[in-house]
């Protein structure tokens, strides 16, 4: 019997070529520097946030000190912060919405963002969380040594 051939995990890299104009290509080196990352790291990243961004059009990505992460187009609101206010008012899109000074149709965004990835968020949530408790650790420290 022929032995049954398996796809990769959806995770597992996979290797693909594409033709990039050189001027893209070189956009891409010089942020690869920058951020002191691979080309191909950064040029994956790119392309899964591209393809995020398509499928959630209320969400962009942004950097900060607990890493990158999604947030609502528009706001400075990550989509862990969404979800957490929602939970705090029983699920409640409108009352979401007005805590927030948002639009439904946003908090539904990000509602529908976290559907798709949330082991992604939750992970994020809980590192800014860590990252939070440690900053209140240090100021503690800090005031009190004063």
């Amino acid at each position: 019997m022929p032995k049954k051939r398996t796809s990769p995990p959806s995770d597992a890299p996979v290797q693909r070529s594409f033709r990039l104009s050189g001027g893209t290509l070189e956009r891409l080196d010089r942020r690869a520097r920058e951020r002191g990352q691979s080309a191909n790291a950064l040029a994956a990243r790119l392309i899964e946030e591209g393809l995020r961004a398509e499928d959630h059009p209320l969400v962009y990505f942004r950097d900060g000190a607990a890493g990158r992460r999604p947030a609502l187009l528009g706001t400075r609101l990550d989509v862990w912060q969404v979800i957490e206010t929602l939970g705090a008012h029983d699920g409640s899109v409108e009352q979401t919405a007005e805590y927030l000074d948002q639009p439904p149709v946003k908090i539904r965004a990000a509602v529908s963002y976290y559907a798709d990835f949330t082991d992604e968020v939750d992970a994020f949530a809980a590192r800014a969380a860590d990252a939070a408790r440690r900053n209140e650790e240090a100021v503690r420290r800090a005031t009190s040594a004063a």
